[in-house]
């Protein structure tokens, strides 16, 4: 389930969605739309895609995991679900998106692709979506509307995750 990119000869395969989004970037004309030449705005948009799946990401296992018929401790969910709501969602309103409209910039990058359309996962817990945070739920709306390209691909796991019926899909946050 991991984006991967495979390469002929002994180039081998780049696996992960960032580091996946960062290679097409670079390899194709118009990728600095989504990652620009600036070492400084990349660096940025590095930390952001570091910081999701060292940081933001691991909660989610919990949360949104059962939905992939993954057995997960209920009661870990919600202690995650409160990390995100306590210490993540704070950072990525207040720091990454503080004064902009998406991470560091007006224009969105694969920054806002790697973060936001995760947050779609949590719809498959009706009661924890209800709990984030309006800013969030703002956030991601942008980003989903800023890409209408890809709009098959994220009213599919919109579907998927709003259509989840299994068990952990009533918990209270």
């Amino acid at each position: 389930c991991c984006p991967t990119l495979e390469f002929g000869g002994d180039k081998g395969a780049i696996w992960e969605s960032c580091a996946c989004m960062r290679t097409i970037c670079q390899l194709f004309e118009g990728g600095e739309k989504y990652y620009p030449k600036d070492p400084i705005m990349r660096g940025k948009i590095d930390l952001v895609c570091d910081w999701k799946n060292t940081s933001m990401y691991p909660p989610f296992y919990h949360i949104a995991y059962c939905m992939f018929g993954v057995a997960v401790d209920e009661a870990k969910a919600k202690e995650d679900f409160k990390k995100l709501c306590d210490e993540h969602f704070p950072v990525l309103l207040d720091t990454f998106l503080k004064d902009t409209k998406f991470c560091y910039s007006d224009t969105p990058t694969i920054a806002d692709l790697g973060v936001a359309p995760l947050f779609t996962l949590i719809k498959g817990r009706p009661k924890f979506w209800a709990a984030v945070p309006e800013g969030i739920k703002e956030y991601h709306a942008r980003v989903i509307e800023a890409f209408p390209e890809a709009d098959e691909y994220f009213s599919m796991l919109d579907g998927f995750a709003t259509g989840f019926k299994g068990e952990g899909a009533d918990a209270e946050p």
